[in-house]
């Protein structure tokens, strides 16, 4: 199995931090957002990870990362994402590298407490489909979320005014090599985006997608609070031993 962290977009919500960098590279406690995603998917056995970026600061990535020998990958690749098309777009990108193999996928301002090494091990045994991870919160209109059905998921809605659980869809997601062949036909949602709730309502529809409840805390740091958030409870816990 290969990664791919998605860390491109333009960052506007945090500005004026990311007028002069890109928001994966804003600092989370003492280590750079980015260091997050990635060894999130080095502890889960992934050594091969793509990342995508894009904006003002890409060559930024290439000059802190490098080839990636400090994470210890056998290769670090990079894409460059032009505007922001939504996740689905930016997934899109990452097809060549895949080259038909299953993937694990985390948008780079997720940060996790602790791992996902079964929730990696249990994909690599299920044939097909996809496998989303989930996390019991306090705003889950801020995010996707699943409707169940003797516990299984049925559909998912984003950003809902009414929430059918308080369970979010975190970005950390997991796909067969079929998601590419569905994103082509995937058309703009409202927001002018290809969503991945779309994505994953494919998977649910085929009756091919699994989900695991994460343990830990979990955090997206795509806001100033959430930022801040992150920073606190990785100094007060730590993170994925970064």
């Amino acid at each position: 199995m290969k990664g791919v962290v998605l860390a491109g977009g333009l960052g506007t919500r945090m500005h004026p931090l990311t007028k002069v960098t890109n928001k994966h590279l804003l600092p989370i406690y003492d280590k750079p957002m980015i260091y997050y995603p990635i060894t999130t998917l080095v502890n889960a056995g992934i050594d091969e990870i793509l990342i995508v970026t894009g904006g003002n600061s890409a060559g930024d990535f290439l000059k802190l990362l490098g080839n990636g020998k400090e994470f210890g990958l056998r290769h670090l690749n990079y894409t460059y994402q032009e505007g922001e098309g939504g996740i689905a777009a930016a997934l899109s990108l990452a097809e060549f590298f895949a080259d038909r193999d299953k993937l694990v996928v985390i948008l780079g301002d997720n940060i996790i407490e602790k791992n996902i090494i079964q929730a990696v091990r249990d994909f690599k045994q299920q044939q097909e489909g996809a496998k989303v991870l989930l996390k019991e919160v306090h705003d889950p209109q801020r995010f996707g979320v699943p409707t169940f059905e003797n516990g299984r998921i049925v559909r998912i809605d984003e950003k809902p005014t009414h929430p059918a659980s308080s369970y979010s869809v975190i970005g950390i997601y997991m796909y067969d090599n079929t998601v590419f062949d569905f994103i082509r036909t995937l058309k703009p949602s409202a927001r002018g985006e290809l969503e991945i709730t779309d994505v994953n309502n494919y998977y649910i529809g085929k009756g091919a997608i699994t989900h695991d409840i994460l343990d830990g805390w979990w955090t997206d740091a795509g806001t100033f609070d959430s930022l801040q958030y992150a920073g606190n409870m990785v100094a007060k816990t730590g993170a994925n031993n970064v």
